[in-house]
């Protein structure tokens, strides 16, 4: 044996401690780096996610109504007039929540709420509408889910403007508040209708 092969396999603790410090480094400079990116999404609003969406077409969709309801959705009823697409379930607590501004709402007959029912059971979406109340001028039953996800649904509710020529205007994610329709929606709605 060599005086090398001794030096080669001997570990000193000056060897030892740099691999020590990687060890070390590299959990914390990973861990440091997760929390800022936590802090970040913390200082984000949720509803102001953007979508790869916006100002393009509608997805490609056909759908037949909410069971008990006469006119399903298809991409080719929002063309021609500025609507809204409001994607709801019966089991979305969120969505009970605003509905009754979307029953106020179609009552004043401003813009044609639509609704794309996600991933519901048809007699519980069918139940929810007959006892809540029904602002939608059509529904879609999208009962697999497929659909939501070619419109980038994250969660319900959520709440598309689309403009005359079909295309995607503006997100909403959340419910809708009497704020939210005051200050962002309507005045899109407005605007929209001029073009």
């Amino acid at each position: 044996m060599t005086q090398e092969t001794v030096l080669e396999n001997t570990d000193t603790s000056e060897t030892r401690r740099p691999r020590r410090g990687i060890a070390i480094m590299l959990p914390l400079s990973a861990f440091v780096g997760i929390a800022i990116l936590l802090a970040i999404g913390l200082t984000m609003d949720p509803s102001e996610v953007p979508s790869p969406l916006i100002d393009k077409p509608v997805p490609v969709f056909e759908l037949p109504p909410v069971q008990g309801r006469k006119l399903g959705l298809a991409s080719g009823d929002l063309e021609g007039q500025v609507s809204l697409v409001n994607v709801f379930a019966s089991w979305c607590v969120a969505c009970r929540q605003e509905h009754p501004l979307l029953m106020k709402l179609s009552r004043q007959d401003f813009v044609p709420i639509h609704g794309l029912n996600y991933k519901d059971k048809p007699d519980d979406a069918a139940g929810w509408l007959d006892a809540l109340g029904d602002p939608y001028t059509r529904t879609g039953a999208d009962v697999n889910g497929r659909i939501g996800i070619d419109w980038g649904v994250y969660g319900v509710p959520e709440t598309f403007v689309i403009d005359k020529n079909g295309n995607i205007a503006y997100k909403h994610i959340g419910p809708i508040s009497e704020q939210d329709w005051v200050e962002k929606i309507r005045p899109l709605v407005e605007k929209l209708k001029t073009l």
